[in-house]
């Protein structure tokens, strides 16, 4: 005969065996990405080496929560930035993922790719570069005056020049002619758009770790899509992750991945200029070549890879 209680109940037994809380991290997210981020099988390995997530109550001053080891954010708005600043300089041991100001860059896209251009990197691994660009503040009219004289070549990416965590903020546009250019509405930034066989990397870095997944975008443009098209066509969201292209069955030339040693330099490069622990890169290799890389894009604290 089992008495009551001679097995105890195995949650119980569970939060016994899990160790004491090591590490405090208290975070400030949106509803929508604390869904997608504090996943129960990622809170259930944090518990087992000793991290707890602590949801930091807007409503209430930052200085009175706590302690936390670690602040982990991914809010907007000046007054955010200002209290996290304050909180900051009175608590100076807690490591904030990643500091506003760091982060600041990466809001607007002119300045995002800016380090990418200065590091121009390139080894016997391969060159990474960012696309031809133009950045338009003002007058839609005087686009495709403009885009002549920075000699950019058609078709061209338009995408919003900030980046403010809105769905908007990621869509894209791809025009075909000059006369659709007058059409866009600024401010926007323009990249010339490189054939990448429709399929871009996703590189998630997360302080010195790195993973790759694939995904798939825009496809190519050839002389009879640009004969033969005209306009502006807009896109929703590209590369999310419902566009996983890991299991597909892909030519290898497209979906080789881009070697190692040339991201860990590249990661590690950005790492140091931008001041960020938490960001994804988007690469694209340009179609026809083995070693040609442009980075189109880069995101603070992305979203849900796996």
């Amino acid at each position: 005969m089992r008495l009551d209680g001679d097995h105890g109940n195995e949650e119980e037994k569970e939060n016994e065996r899990a160790p004491q809380p090591k590490l405090m991290v208290g975070y400030a997210l949106t509803s929508k990405k604390a869904k997608s981020f504090l996943q129960p099988k990622l809170e259930g390995l944090a518990r087992k080496k000793g991290i707890m997530f602590v949801a930091i109550d807007q409503n209430r001053p930052l200085l009175d929560q706590g302690p936390f080891d670690i602040v982990l954010h991914k809010l907007t708005g000046k007054e955010w930035r200002q209290i996290l600043e304050d909180y900051w300089k009175k608590n100076p041991e807690v490591i904030v993922l990643d500091p506003p100001d760091a982060i600041q860059q990466l809001r607007n896209r002119q300045s995002m790719l800016q380090d990418v251009a200065d590091i121009n990197l390139s080894d016997s691994y391969g060159k990474i570069g960012v696309p031809k660009q133009l950045v338009v503040t003002n007058d839609p009219s005087s686009i495709p005056d403009k885009v002549s004289k920075a000699g950019l070549t058609l078709p061209l990416v338009a995408k919003p020049l900030i980046v403010d965590g809105t769905a908007k903020s990621h869509e894209l546009s791809l025009a075909y002619d000059p006369f659709s250019l007058s059409k866009l509405d600024p401010p926007l930034v323009l990249q010339e758009f490189v054939n990448h066989g429709g399929v871009l990397f996703k590189v998630y870095i997360v302080g010195e770790t790195i993973k790759v997944v694939r995904r798939f975008s825009l496809p190519d443009v050839n002389k009879r899509d640009l004969s033969n098209n005209a306009g502006v066509f807009r896109f929703p969201r590209v590369s999310c992750a419902a566009a996983s292209a890991d299991d597909a069955d892909l030519d290898p030339c497209v979906a080789e991945h881009p070697p190692g040693p040339l991201l860990e330099r590249l990661a590690r490069e950005l790492r140091r200029r931008l001041g960020l622990c938490l960001f994804n890169i988007d690469i694209i290799r340009e179609h026809g070549t083995r070693d040609r890389y442009y980075v189109i894009d880069i995101n603070y604290f992305p979203g849900k890879i796996w």
